[in-house]
């Protein structure tokens, strides 16, 4: 991680739908706006349950048909990911209680705790629905959320760390 670059990390349980979307989506508001280079971005999961495994395939689709590439591979969130990251910010409550138990054993953690979902002007403090279980509907619906959730972050990080990160936006 670069001392200069802002890092955010996404995590969801799995780390197979929602995290790497918002990854992804974070990803590619960051370079419409110029800005990708002042960001470190990753995803993580609460879980090990999928580790290695790439993302959710009905995830990928969805955001393909809206022209943003979601890639990577499942990974465990990890204590050092708390003394890395800036920022992590977890999809509901759920992922919060685990990564702040996580949290809770370390002297030296770093990164701010966050729900997505503060940053959704249509439904602050809510988690983001996992739509694993479910059909194309709720794979449309996370996306709808975590792109209004992720422009709004985007805009929060520039302005909290305007040092950091100049030109774009």
């Amino acid at each position: 991680m670069s001392a200069e670059r802002i890092s955010v990390l996404f995590v969801c349980l799995g780390n197979i739908c929602r995290s790497p979307l918002a990854e992804g989506v974070f990803r590619h508001f960051a370079r419409e706006r110029g800005v990708e280079d002042c960001f470190d971005i990753d995803s993580a999961g609460t879980s090990g349950y999928h580790a290695g495994d790439p993302p959710d395939s009905r995830s990928v689709a969805t955001a393909r048909s809206r022209g943003i590439r979601v890639e990577g591979r499942s990974r465990q969130l990890r204590a050092a990911d708390l003394q890395r990251f800036d920022y992590i910010v977890v999809m509901d409550d759920d992922n919060l209680r685990g990564a702040e138990r996580l949290a809770s054993g370390l002297t030296d953690a770093r990164a701010q705790l966050h729900l997505l979902r503060e940053w959704d002007t249509q439904g602050t403090g809510l988690g983001v629905p996992d739509p694993y279980s479910g059909g194309a509907q709720g794979f449309a619906e996370v996306q709808d959320i975590v792109e209004r959730s992720c422009d709004r972050l985007l805009d929060h990080l520039l302005r909290e760390y305007p040092t950091r990160c100049r030109g774009g936006g």
